[in-house]
């Protein structure tokens, strides 16, 4: 043990706890290094990856991930082959939080085989990195048979293979992506489809499968459904958003507001200030922005009604609606 590391009375005790025969006092002694979250400790927690305890290797991995130098990653990468499957998750999830670029060459080998919730926490880390290579293995995932074994471990493993292809942009993947989004029987997968299809703009089968998501049972998917619309920049999509206002949860009305006014749909300006009556202050809120952002003079007696709003917040949006409209030359107005 490096005895530069041992320069004050707390951290000799942490260290002395780490040569204990009991493996749970070595656990929590890692875990207190990490605490102290001093990259000048990197060695001691890199030591404790080779601890013959499990147990103390996973807790050892976990805590470098604040240990933002080369000795943490390369340790960690070598982590990746632990014999132990607790350690091997570990070691990806904080290599996903380090967002090392030279992982990647260590993390893509683990991506296409082993345990689903270790392979789930690779493609997260690799996910970070925004790795081409990644696509490969990613897709792969979509087209296996979910593992009876470890149904939740299964479930993370697809949430983390759609959110790699999301962020990748991967065109090629738009397929199985949009039949995911109305299709996959469990809620989890159909919103993070939805939420990964937000980048496909000019692609009217992506708009279309979000649009029947905005129909889905699951709130959480209209929710998401409402918002990758918006991000779509389809004006096409102001028709199914404008039923979204009336959907039976308001989180769903606010992201549909929210939507519609980066579409800058003059069609939504008489629902939109409807909205602004109702009784939950957050969508008050929503429909005073997008009211701004669409701009339209037709807006302004309501907004003015509303900028006595009892919420400070709304009144907040209310004056700022007011500023865009009035901001915007008067030909525009209603365009």
């Amino acid at each position: 043990m490096n005895p530069a590391l041992l320069d004050d009375p707390e951290l000799q005790t942490i260290a002395g706890r780490l040569d204990s025969p009991d493996a749970e006092v070595r656990r929590i002694a890692v875990m207190d290094l990490g605490d102290l979250a001093d990259e000048a400790h990197t060695p001691l927690l890199v030591a404790a990856l080779r601890d013959e305890a499990p147990t103390v290797r996973a807790a050892a991995a976990l805590a470098l991930e604040t240990m933002e130098n080369q000795p943490a990653v390369e340790g960690l990468a070598q982590a990746l082959d632990d014999p132990d499957a607790q350690v091997r998750e570990a070691a990806a999830h904080s290599l996903a939080e380090l967002k090392d670029p030279a992982s990647a060459a260590w993390l893509l080998p683990h991506a296409g085989a082993g345990p689903a919730r270790v392979r789930a926490a690779v493609l997260r880390a690799l996910r970070e990195l925004r790795v081409p290579a990644s696509a490969e293995p990613a897709l792969a995932v979509l087209q296996e048979a979910s593992s009876a074994d470890d149904a939740i471990g299964a479930v993370a493993l697809r949430r983390e293979a759609i959110g790699v292809l999301g962020y990748l942009k991967h065109a090629a993947a738009l397929p199985a992506l949009a039949a995911l989004a109305v299709s996959d029987p469990v809620d989890e997968i159909r919103r993070a489809a939805v939420g990964a299809l937000a980048f496909a703009a000019g692609d009217t089968d992506a708009r279309g499968a979000l649009e029947t998501a905005l129909r889905d049972a699951s709130w959480q998917v209209r929710e998401e459904a409402a918002t990758a619309l918006g991000k779509l920049q389809q004006p096409a999509a102001a028709a199914a958003l404008l039923v979204a206002l009336d959907d039976a949860y308001w989180q769903v009305r606010l992201r549909a507001a929210r939507s519609l006014g980066r579409l800058r749909s003059t069609e939504s300006v008489a629902p939109l200030l409807s909205a602004l009556g109702h009784s939950i202050s957050n969508l008050r809120k929503e429909a005073a922005l997008a009211l701004g952002e669409i701009g339209d003079a037709a807006a302004l007696p309501g907004l003015e009604h509303a900028a006595h709003d009892p919420d400070p917040e709304v009144r907040k949006s209310v004056r700022l609606a007011i500023a865009q409209i009035g901001a915007r030359p008067a030909a525009s107005h209603g365009a």
